[in-house]
């Protein structure tokens, strides 16, 4: 991802109601918020009369609790305990007293860096670690001034107060005073200017008291105890129920007729509504409308809907593939994304080209929560009720499918049970405001498992080829490599999302081809961007967790160890040289360069003979992308079996973060990226027959199961460098450590993805 998103967490459970102005750079309009059971809406944090409001990030109430609005989607990356961490420490509140809430999509809780409310990235902690930190500190010194005030301590003493645990204490006079007190004095006035924000001295990582630590988080006593609210827990007065009946294709269909007679013999059934959608984020959907979520499943099995299935309706992988082929092959084709020397004169006069081609399937989402919105309208304005990484987007959504502005449309956000990057599209909002808009009543719209996985917005299915050269010393002089995909950020039409191609010929989606602009030294480099139509078409496709970094790192730390090999050198050794940090490579190349030592010399790589039929391979990656880089390598250990089954023994994987908020936290994301990584590798796969996905449900698609999680190994340096992310970088690494390791044990060189026996085998035998 790219920019923008906001969230927000909930530890108590009610709070009064109150309004608060959602502006525009146009114009503002009061809206009324509804508690809605088990949210703190950013409404609700200044409820108190007598709250200190340093920042809009955060409050601190008569009683001294810190109520901290999140901005991000808390997806249970726990980022929103992560936000409040960050005050907490430059606050110098006590941890007890640290509560977390969810944002609304009022443009006040716009990303500090990147202006808009999106969550993806593995951007949250990267970005906001410094504005978090300076309203924090911001909120002490109002304190400190307040309380030298309150108090009665001379004002040259103030340099002698100490901040710790909620209080504000003058040691020498023994004076002090909480921070409870202290707002319920009424004497906070301090406020700060932008300038004077920037200036204010943040801790040095020595100083830290709570950045590092392992604190419980914040979420965990209300998703235990059930009181944490997720979209589908939605309830409101007067609701009723949508279930979608979507079309037999995934894109492009047009209802016909529906007959409803069948439907309405259906105890409860209100209506049959046909999407109208002017956002064009579906086409040929209907919502079947009932009193409850049992009955409108039945309505919508009873509806006979007649299609014009539409002009994608013959399309399948193969087709697609084969039209990435074609394009790939075409001179004129794509943007140039990265274009340093000059590749074709340098492969031309190589000693040695390789090439070669790799692939990856189209994956899905599928997170636990199926999407859901519930839609209410009052008055004139529209309230939605959703978990969502991307809220103002959604609610852009959200108007289009109401036909108003979006200063209309409120978001409520809620707990997200799984995003992965199926948040940040917003169709689930379209059914549910034109089923209220239809039939005069809140509803509530639930996907079934089978909506939601032949509906996915899908990582694309890819096609890349590389062409490598070495010179006689066995040195990479050059590197061409060509990536083919949809180009899922285009399809959002943001076009501050887009990336000025470094020709000056146009606009590419640098989000399917990030991590091809790695960190190795090759003087003469190019990197094209090619946007496959039929499949931006056919199989409107998303942002899967790691995004480009998954498919383009698949491929260039494939073909690095390709070119080890030809070389006759030692894959790891092979790398390490090229990460010398010329040119461009700067300070990133020793970073990565030094990760990928780290988990060598975690996993033993080299220092034993190892079995026969088994290997050790590495890779080493920049993800997410080259700006907010996390440094991670991988060491994979693998056993391979005469058929070709592949047996994953061991990932040890070491990532760079620079700084670490909360180590648990880190370790438990790194742990899960690298087994995504393992599952989007090894067993996931989905296909499009007839213009349809294939796969349903968990019967046909395969992630990861328990009995197949290897033993895994994690090393994270923390080196007071600025804070990186930690969601998706591991997610990238294994792939091509996996398949390298497969050639190691026996051989066989992998270039699909998810790498499959019968392929293993083949290799073999090859």
């Amino acid at each position: 991802m790219n920019k923008h998103v906001k969230i927000t967490s909930t530890e108590p459970a009610d709070l009064s109601r109150r309004s608060f102005l959602v502006g525009t750079a146009a114009a503002g309009l009061a809206l009324g918020y509804s508690g809605v059971p088990g949210l703190l809406g950013a409404d609700q944090a200044l409820a108190a009369p007598a709250s200190f409001d340093p920042s809009v990030w955060y409050s601190i109430g008569p009683d001294g609790l810190v109520t901290v609005t999140c901005g991000k989607a808390d997806m249970g990356q726990h980022i929103a305990s992560t936000m409040a961490q960050i005050i907490c420490e430059e606050l110098g509140a006590s941890w007890k007293d640290m509560r977390v809430q969810l944002a609304s999509n009022d443009p006040k809780f716009n990303d500090p860096v990147l202006g808009a409310q999106i969550t993806g990235g593995s951007w949250s902690t990267m970005m906001n670690f410094d504005a978090m930190s300076r309203a924090g500190a911001a909120g002490r010194m109002a304190l400190v001034d307040a309380a030298v005030a309150a108090m009665g301590v001379p004002p040259y003493f103030k340099d002698e107060l100490v901040v710790r645990d909620s209080m504000v204490m003058h040691p020498k006079s023994k004076k002090s005073m909480s921070f409870a007190d202290i707002v319920k004095s009424g004497k906070i006035t301090k406020t700060f200017t932008p300038d004077e924000l920037k200036a204010i001295k943040l801790k040095t990582p020595d100083q830290y008291t709570m950045i590092g630590v392992s604190v419980p988080q914040l979420d965990i006593p209300s998703k235990t105890n059930g009181s944490a609210k997720y979209g589908i827990d939605t309830m409101l007065p007067g609701m009723v129920y949508g279930k979608t009946v979507t079309p037999p294709v995934r894109y492009g269909a047009t209802v016909k007729s529906v007959d409803d007679s069948e439907a309405k013999k259906v105890p409860g059934f209100i209506k049959a509504v046909i999407l109208d959608d002017k956002t064009a984020t579906t086409t040929g959907w209907v919502v079947a409308v009932a009193d409850t979520y049992a009955n409108a499943r039945k309505a919508a099995r009873a509806l006979k809907i007649s299609y014009d299935r539409g002009p994608n309706a013959e399309l399948s992988s193969d087709s697609l593939l084969a039209e990435a082929k074609r394009l790939q092959a075409l001179d004129e084709s794509g943007l140039f994304f990265v274009k340093d020397g000059d590749t074709a004169a340098a492969l031309g006069t190589a000693a040695k080209v390789l090439e070669a081609e790799y692939t990856t399937s189209i994956n899905i989402h599928a997170p636990l929560e199926p999407m859901n919105a519930t839609a209410q309208l009052q008055g004139d304005i529209w309230h939605l009720y959703s978990g969502n990484q991307f809220a103002t987007r959604s609610g852009a959504i959200a108007a289009g499918a109401a036909g108003v502005d979006p200063k209309f449309v409120v978001m409520h956000q809620t707990w997200l049970g799984g995003g992965f990057g199926r948040r940040l599209d917003a169709d689930m909002m379209v059914p549910a405001v034109q089923a209220a808009k239809a039939v005069g009543k809140p509803v509530k719209v639930i996907y079934s498992r089978e909506d939601d996985m032949t509906m996915d917005f899908s990582r694309p299915l890819t096609f890349q080829k590389i062409k490598a050269g070495l010179d006689g010393d066995g040195k990479l002089v050059a590197m061409q490599h060509d990536v083919v995909s949809a180009w899922p950020t285009k399809r959002w039409g943001i076009p501050d999302f887009l990336t000025p191609s470094v020709d000056k010929k146009g606009a590419l989606d640098a989000f399917t081809v990030n991590g091809a602009d790695f960190f190795y030294s090759v003087p003469n480099h190019s990197v094209r961007a090619i946007l496959n139509e039929m499949a931006q078409n056919a199989t409107p496709s998303g942002q899967l967790r790691s995004v480009a970094p998954g498919w383009t790192f698949w491929a260039v730390e494939s073909m690095v160890d390709e070119l080890a090999h030809a070389a006759g050198q030692d894959p790891a050794q092979f790398r390490i040289a090229l990460l010398d940090g010329k040119g461009k490579q700067d300070g990133g190349a020793q970073r990565l360069r030094n990760t990928l030592l780290t988990a060598m010399g975690m996993a033993g790589y080299g220092a034993r003979q190892l079995p026969k039929g088994e290997g050790m391979g590495v890779a080493c990656v920049s993800s997410q992308e080259r700006a907010t880089a996390s440094w991670t390598a991988c060491v994979a250990h693998v056993a391979v079996a005469s058929n070709g089954e592949v047996k994953v023994k061991k990932l040890t994987v070491a990532t760079d973060i620079g700084t670490q908020v909360h180590p648990d936290n880190v370790r438990a994301q790194v742990e899960g990226a690298a087994l995504w990584g393992l599952s989007l590798a090894m067993y996931e796969k989905a296909t499009l027959k007839h213009g349809a996905i294939e796969q349903t449900n968990f019967d046909s698609y395969h992630p990861l199961r328990m009995s197949q999680v290897p033993e895994v190994a994690v090393s994270v340096i923390a080196n007071g460098e600025k804070a990186t992310g930690v969601g998706e970088p591991a997610v990238t690494v294994v792939a091509p450590a996996l398949g390298n390791a497969i050639f190691n044990a026996c051989g066989a060189r992998v270039r699909s993805l998810p790498i499959t026996a019968e392929a293993v085998k083949a290799g073999m035998k090859a």
